[in-house]
């Protein structure tokens, strides 16, 4: 079984992008951080996590989704080889999200926030 869950915060704001077919894409680099013993001190590592979102997900991680945000993401571990700008043949593992929970805030938005109406009259209450 190939299953991954992470937990953690984003390095930077997620980058989106469009396939040639149009389905969207947004990649995102999230930091996991555990402390270790080494020796008699206690040491953080930080290890840096690419994740790759697919569809209405990916759209929906570039809108709410900042640098720093806290999140969980489930999916599994793929290995893709590729050729870098130097035409060193280079390998990279990712994971490729099936689902992608924001636990934090979402970041702030230029739009006014949504209005809310309330009933100012006892006699509009439903019950």
């Amino acid at each position: 079984m190939n299953r991954v869950i992470i937990t953690g915060n984003l390095g930077a704001d997620p980058t989106l992008r469009q396939t040639a077919g149009g389905t969207a894409v947004a990649n995102l680099s999230v930091a996991t951080n555990e402390r270790v013993k080494s020796g008699t001190e206690w040491v953080d590592h930080t290890e840096w996590h690419n994740i790759v979102v697919f569809g209405g997900q990916a759209t929906s991680c570039a809108k709410f989704l900042a640098k720093g945000s806290k999140v969980a993401v489930e999916g599994k571990l793929r290995t893709r080889a590729f050729t870098d700008r130097n035409g060193q043949e280079r390998k990279s593992t990712e994971v490729l999200a099936d689902r992608v929970e924001f636990m934090s805030k979402a970041k702030s938005s230029s739009a006014p926030p949504p209005t809310t109406s309330t009933a100012n009259n006892m006699d509009e209450i439903p019950f």
